[in-house]
């Protein structure tokens, strides 16, 4: 090849969108375009660990039809003719969960690492890369899910505890309130009589309701209207008992307020967080965000290991209770724009202003 024909080359590889994705090694472009290379003369998939080859012996390939008309080999380190690894991994990954959810007492570690071929260290990293949870983590959401299930359906509280898994109701009472929020009787009867006390104080952002439960507390809402934030805790709680806060309660409200005021500072109070598995992988995501940083929908899909759930982390932001004690307001669209925040976009404006200016907030 002519140094002229090498420069053209390299020019036409380097501006393809594709190679910025063969750069990143991005693993979400396997099976979508292949690539060959000259002087090793072999073909790859995008995410493939090699060291990364000059554009200017690359070939970009639409088909692995068209990878293999070049004559090169694929690469053995990344399979381009196969499954790639991760979704190698996925797999056993997969198999572990059903193992979970049919065995009729949670399985070990070491047996279900066993039952995929994984030492037990390596499969527990693999398992909370993927789901983001660790398996004890993944055995618990499953029980609480089929307590939840079994109550529903008018069970009784043993059947729930037995279907569940639980060799014994000392066990299952251990961890009843922290799966269902309360106990599993007054869960059974949807709820009744839970008690929650609340409170409304105002804030530079507007109104805000605080509402806790024995556990913590359970919903921070903001708006304008005062009994609009009560009529909207009603629809979250709806079979919950709602009483007034005195106040030592109105306190701890005053507490939040100024943690609204000046997210950096943190809110040192305990939360009664209540969503699904799903949900609760992408708020302790959110967690993570620093004050004055901002993350994408696409990127918490990608930190919670699953980078095609865009549509379902925006729907967990969208389902919190708990704003800025759960910093959903640190989400933005790829673009960077402001939307989709509950509570409106100007407030989301506003907190990321207070977070982006630390030093006022210590004034």
């Amino acid at each position: 090849m002519t140094r002229t024909m090498e420069r053209i080359r390299t020019i036409a590889t380097a501006d393809d969108p594709r190679w910025a994705r063969v750069l990143s090694r991005d693993r979400t472009a396997d099976g979508a375009f292949w690539y060959s290379v000259s002087t090793t003369g072999i073909y790859c998939r995008p995410s493939c660990p090699s060291r990364t080859a000059h554009a200017g012996n690359v070939d970009l390939h639409d088909t692995l039809a068209s990878a293999r008309a070049t004559g090169f080999r694929p690469c053995k380190r990344c399979n381009p003719e196969g499954v790639s690894r991760d979704a190698e991994n996925l797999a056993l990954v997969a198999r572990a969960c059903r193992i979970i959810e049919r065995s009729e007492e949670p399985p070990s570690l070491s047996d279900l690492a066993e039952a995929v071929g994984l030492s037990a260290g390596y499969f527990h990293r693999l398992f909370k890369a993927a789901t983001g949870l660790t398996p004890k983590d993944y055995v618990t959401a499953h029980q609480a899910r089929s307590v939840r299930q079994t109550l529903a359906q008018g069970q009784s509280v043993t059947e729930a505890i037995y279907a569940a898994g639980f060799n014994s109701s000392g066990r299952f009472y251990e961890k009843a309130n922290a799966m269902l929020g309360m106990t599993p009787s007054r869960y059974r009867a949807g709820g009744v009589d839970e008690a929650l006390r609340f409170a409304v104080g105002q804030s530079s952002l507007g109104a805000i309701l605080v509402a806790s439960s024995a556990k913590g507390v359970a919903a921070i809402l903001i708006g304008d209207d005062p009994e609009a934030l009560v009529r909207d805790l009603q629809d979250r709680f709806p079979k919950a008992r709602l009483t007034g806060g005195d106040a030592d309660y109105e306190l701890l409200v005053a507490r939040v307020v100024g943690f609204v005021e000046a997210p950096g500072l943190g809110l040192d109070l305990p939360l009664d967080v209540r969503g699904t598995a799903f949900q609760q992988r992408v708020w302790r995501a959110l967690l993570d965000i620093p004050p004055g940083r901002t993350v994408s929908y696409a990127e918490i899909a990608r930190a919670i290991g699953a980078p095609k759930a865009v549509r379902a982390v925006a729907g967990a932001c969208a389902a919190n209770n708990l704003a800025v004690a759960i910093p959903c307001h640190r989400v933005v669209r790829n673009d960077g724009a402001l939307s989709g925040y509950a509570w409106g976009v100007e407030r989301k404006r506003g907190l990321l202003d207070r977070e982006a200016t630390p030093a006022l907030e210590l004034a």
